[in-house]
């Protein structure tokens, strides 16, 4: 009968063996679910909708990091190529030159580059891109629209609530797929 007793009482042991399964177990539980969590969030990113931004300014300053994680995209395929790029120029330059009195872009993050007469390539820099949206105003006011803004995943740290989205007056910023993050134009 005393062997019996021992088996049914509870033994410092026993509790402390019990306590540090409980505590795996508990461990686990709470692992899952962190990764769960954080896989379901990755499903979708924030970007801009092209066709609803105005190019309010509002993605440079808005932006949780600085510089914004939005910039500037180029779209070679519908590019003119112009001599005169009115999303690189301000409107009526005193000349078709580089001179920064005559570019929209304040960092001077669109590259200019002569093809061949009358051609010129567009590039943008985008490590000094601030994603002001003033190129891309000027591009689609009196271009064709090759300029555009969009949410870079490599800088975007993908906020549940986006204040840039709270902030766009058009509604342009929404959730969209992970697997295609990018929205073009055209």
């Amino acid at each position: 009968m005393g062997a019996d007793k021992n088996k049914n009482c509870i033994t410092r042991r026993n509790f402390l063996f019990s306590g540090l399964r409980f505590g795996i177990v508990l461990a686990c539980g709470g692992l899952g679910a962190f990764v769960s969590k954080k896989i379901k969030v990755q499903e979708t990113v924030w970007q801009i909708d092209p066709h609803k931004c105005i190019q309010c300014g509002g993605c440079q300053v808005n932006c949780v990091l600085s510089p914004s994680a939005v910039k500037c995209v180029h779209v070679f395929e519908i590019c003119g190529y112009c001599d005169y790029c009115s999303g690189f120029f301000i409107q009526d330059p005193p000349a078709l030159n580089t001179g920064a009195e005559n570019r929209l872009c304040p960092t001077g993050a669109i590259i200019r580059t002569f093809i061949e007469d009358p051609y010129f390539e567009y590039k943008i820099d985008e490590s000094i891109c601030i994603g002001c949206g003033k190129c891309v105003k000027g591009c689609s006011a009196f271009g064709n629209g090759s300029l555009f803004l969009q949410i870079r995943h490599d800088r975007c740290v993908n906020c549940n609530q986006c204040s840039i989205a709270r902030r766009c007056p058009s509604g342009a910023i929404t959730r969209i797929d992970a697997n295609t993050p990018c929205r073009y134009k055209g």
